[in-house]
């Protein structure tokens, strides 16, 4: 406090009181895999702002590794910025004694996505959704193999190949066609008893692999999805925000697919969490799945997952200031304050449902949360709950004839 000692006038600045929570970004992804250029920086996390600042950095020759294919098709769907991670000619997502692997992302707080385009072995998909299971905010995007010669290999999860056959990764450098895994590879997909990685509420699974014009040789290639992926999630945040299920969506690029799924078949691998990518002969190829490999029904939805992960970010990166106040009713009160208020802007922007604020979300933070026993333990808590919107995923109606015409039934 100011000692006011000579008369006169005195100004203070002092502090409104509120401190608003801003929300995380959601639409940056990291890209980890092998580039077919030889001075491409290896083991290092480097941020590109768009393709032409990507091929200055990595300036690659012949056919488009399937990273080169995932960048250009994240660019193309609207995406604006991304992190590569270039793994070297060896193709080890986990890394190794002299360089980290995936784990060099872990210091990157804006990485809201990991792709690892084209790698659809076990090891990989495991060193993907173990990473993003420590960091907590961010979501893999996985890519089924380009083979599948059964497509009920891919309810299934897949297992390391046996010793004396070779595992696939299908993310190193391509060949002439720009992004096949080699024959070998191939192989070891075909060898395994299932195809899909584990369950995870923080990874998702698209299939199939579309057919792209790669931007080094202009011919018509086979590309993992999941760097277009990568771009229609960051579109769909932009539009209508992380609240919206990434789906419905066109695939910009996308001139075919490997392979064309039926409803039937999109049934019966929906649920099990495979994310289709479909050709409509009105309208084109669009993702048609928004699913997590989650068995948890709380967490089955991509939206959902990406919701939370975006709040208790926000939540942890401004709410800081908290620590060593004093942990009394004053607190309390500002902490109710400040994260309400971030949850009624997001109820404002539709990503919560309810008629009003009190069936959307609540937040508790009050002498029950904080008996004394916890004040004199230096701990204070907050309940959060929130009822996140979730997508009409089945659209049902229900027609019947009487004598006038015909009704229509609609279910919610």
């Amino acid at each position: 406090m100011a000692l006011y000692q000579t008369p006169g006038v005195y100004v203070e600045e002092v502090p409104g009181g509120a401190r608003p929570i801003e929300a995380v970004g959601t639409s940056t992804p990291a890209f980890v895999g092998a580039i077919n250029a030889p001075d491409a920086p290896v083991g290092q996390p480097i941020a590109v702002n768009n393709w032409l600042h990507f091929r200055r950095v990595f300036a690659t020759e012949g056919p488009s590794s399937p990273l080169t294919l995932a960048v250009a098709g994240f660019f193309g769907n609207g995406g604006r910025r991304c992190w590569i991670l270039n793994v070297g000619p060896d193709g080890n997502l986990s890394g190794t004694a002299r360089r980290p692997g995936i784990s060099a992302l872990a210091e990157i707080d804006e990485v809201a996505m990991v792709a690892a385009p084209g790698y659809t072995d076990a090891a990989s998909y495991e060193a993907v959704l173990s990473h993003c299971e420590d960091q907590k905010d961010r979501v893999a995007i996985l890519d089924a193999p380009r083979d599948v010669p059964d497509i009920t290999l891919l309810t299934k999860v897949a297992s390391a190949a046996p010793a004396d056959e070779p595992a696939a990764s299908g993310g190193g450098d391509s060949d002439e066609s720009g992004s096949e895994p080699s024959p070998a590879a191939a192989r070891g997909s075909r060898g395994r008893a299932g195809l899909a990685p584990r369950a995870s509420s923080w990874g998702s699974f698209y299939f199939p692999y579309i057919r792209v014009v790669d931007p080094n040789t202009g011919d018509i290639v086979d590309a993992p999805p999941s760097g277009h992926i990568a771009g229609v999630w960051a579109r769909t945040d932009a539009t209508r925000g992380v609240h919206k299920a990434p789906a419905n969506e066109p695939i910009r690029g996308a001139v075919d697919l490997t392979y064309r799924l039926t409803a039937a078949e999109q049934g019966e691998l929906n649920q099990h969490g495979v994310n289709a990518i479909r050709f409509f002969s009105t309208e084109g190829i669009k993702v048609w799945g928004a699913r997590t490999l989650s068995s948890d029904p709380e967490w089955r939805y991509l939206n959902v997952r990406r919701l939370f992960a975006m709040v208790e970010e926000s939540i942890v990166r401004s709410m800081n200031w908290i620590v060593f106040e004093p942990n009394d009713e004053p607190l309390w009160n500002m902490i109710r304050r400040d994260i309400g208020s971030f949850l009624e802007r997001l109820y404002r922007q539709g990503a919560l449902q309810g008629r009003s604020q009190e069936e959307a979300f609540f937040v508790k933070c009050d002498a029950e949360t904080n008996p004394q026993s916890e004040i004199d333990a230096g701990v204070v808590t907050t309940l959060v709950g929130m009822a996140p919107v979730k997508p009409a995923e089945f659209i049902v109606f229900k027609i019947s004839q009487h004598a006038g015409g015909a009704t229509v039934e609609r279910e919610e």
